[in-house]
């Protein structure tokens, strides 16, 4: 299984939380990711990802790259860990692109690979998982 792990793009800064949208950087940083995406060689078939606002922003405009389903779920809401993923990705095909948060993908790809490679806004990380 191929997990693309990713950090939401650039957010506006503001009150509630959950409802900060991108920002004009974090859109253009959003349609780079899902430019980058669609240019490799196993594309993400499904996107998931955390209900707030800038999570699902980024994972909308990934998806206007690459022909992928965007799929919302809390397990991936600030908070999220490896067993939260492995569990989402149980039963599924990949690839998958999971769109989440700081510091969660960072403690996530540690568990899951051993190190971090650090999540920039619309960082990702390239995670192969066994079957």
């Amino acid at each position: 299984m191929l997990l693309f792990l990713v950090r939401h793009a650039h957010a506006e800064p503001g009150e509630p939380d959950e409802l900060r949208p991108l920002s004009p950087r974090g859109r253009s940083e959003a349609a780079a990711l899902g430019a980058r995406l669609a240019a490799h060689p196993t594309p993400p078939e499904l996107i998931l990802t955390s209900p707030l606002r800038r999570a699902c922003e980024t994972a909308e405009a990934i998806a206007e790259h690459v022909p992928a389903e965007v799929r919302i779920d809390e397990r991936l809401a600030p908070g999220a860990t490896a067993d939260a993923v492995r569990e989402l990705l149980a039963g599924l095909e990949g690839p998958v692109a999971a769109v989440g948060h700081q510091p969660d993908c960072s403690e996530i790809a540690r568990e899951l690979t051993g190190s971090d490679p650090g999540f920039p806004t619309a960082g990702v990380a390239e995670i192969t998982l066994p079957a």
